[in-house]
């Protein structure tokens, strides 16, 4: 950022105090669905593993085992749980700085909002990165199917 000179600072009225809290509500909303799928996701998880242990056959092998199910579930539980416990603690701040105006809660408050949308961005290019090789790698197996359907 670039040096302000002296020392300025950014008051907010009334309505900006009243569209923080409700921004703080929606989170707070967001964070607690957030929380309760995470917990639905471990919850099916075990159940899926627990299904796949109970009906596992010695002659059907499905390629993947019960701990690796609850593994790959465990993995997506964990990239979940940051954005939705950093949108929690915006939520928390962002409503004790509002009602007690102290300058130290909104920095917490915009901090873990900050945090939020750093987390969320660098998961959105890792993502999009996941694609763009997906892509890569399916045009390039084309290329090779192209002479199996002649045939001839």
């Amino acid at each position: 950022m670039e040096n302000i000179p002296g020392n300025r600072k950014i008051e907010l009225e009334e309505e900006a105090l009243k569209d923080l809290d409700t921004t703080r509500k929606w989170s707070m909303f967001l964070a607690i669905l957030g929380f309760i799928f995470i917990g639905l996701l471990v919850i099916g998880g075990l159940i899926a593993s627990l299904v796949m242990s109970v009906f596992k056959t010695q002659n059907a092998v499905l390629g993947i085992t019960e701990i690796m199910v609850f593994v790959v579930v465990f993995v997506f539980m964990l990239i979940y749980f940051f954005p939705v416990l950093y949108l929690f603690r915006f939520s928390k701040h962002t409503a004790n700085a509002v009602k007690t105006l102290d300058k130290q809660e909104m920095q917490n408050a915009f901090k873990y909002l900050r945090k939020y949308y750093v987390y969320i961005g660098i998961l959105t290019i890792v993502v999009l990165a996941i694609y763009f090789v997906a892509a890569i790698i399916a045009g390039a197996s084309m290329a090779f199917l192209k002479d199996m359907g002649t045939g001839i």
